[in-house]
């Protein structure tokens, strides 16, 4: 009479006994890869966004060019920035420009306008964009700041403040119309 085979190796509860510890050990690392690897790029530049912001109120450095007249404020970044940053009147909306100042951010000097809703300061970053840009994203908020970003023109916006949300994207919507007017760089 015929044997039976013997189960195959490849079945054999030893290879199974040491097979999942290591598909264990696997997972564990996959699952941990996204906390190892740090904040992205993205979360560390809306970090700087808001310690930037953080900063101008803390040390009552809200404009170097205080101004309500956008045609002082674009003109005094003449000189101090390769690229001339669009500034916009928005008062009659209710977002009164208050001035500009040098700021510096994701390596490299940023132009930080500076409005006003109430009390509430509003700062707008401004750069240029280059190809890697991606158009904005939603409202994120951090230390209690809200942050709205997007790319117009050529142009990186960052805009933070406390405002409300909805006032913020009030004025983030009238910002955006404004500075798409603007041509590309100039």
């Amino acid at each position: 009479a015929a044997k039976p085979e013997a189960p195959s190796r490849w079945f054999s509860l030893s290879w199974i006994q040491m097979a999942a510890p290591l598909a264990a050990a696997a997972l564990v690392v996959l699952m941990l890869m996204p906390y190892l690897a740090g904040p992205s790029s993205d979360e560390l530049l809306t970090q700087e966004v808001v310690g930037g912001h953080i900063r101008s109120l803390m040390v009552n450095h809200l404009a170097d060019v205080p101004s309500t007249d956008e045609h002082t404020v674009k003109p005094w970044f003449n000189g101090k920035l390769d690229f001339s940053p669009p500034v916009s009147d928005l008062a009659k909306q209710g977002f009164p420009l208050v001035g500009g100042r040098l700021d510096y951010l994701n390596n490299r000097p940023v132009a930080a306008l500076v409005y006003q809703r109430d009390k509430h300061v509003i700062n707008v970053f401004v750069w240029p964009s280059n190809n890697s840009a991606r158009p904005g994203g939603p409202i994120k908020t951090q230390e209690g700041y809200h942050v709205i970003r997007w790319t117009s023109s050529g142009m990186n916006f960052w805009t933070v403040s406390d405002l409300e949300q909805n006032q913020l994207a009030k004025f983030t919507d009238l910002l955006k119309a404004s500075a798409a007017t603007y041509p590309s760089g100039s």
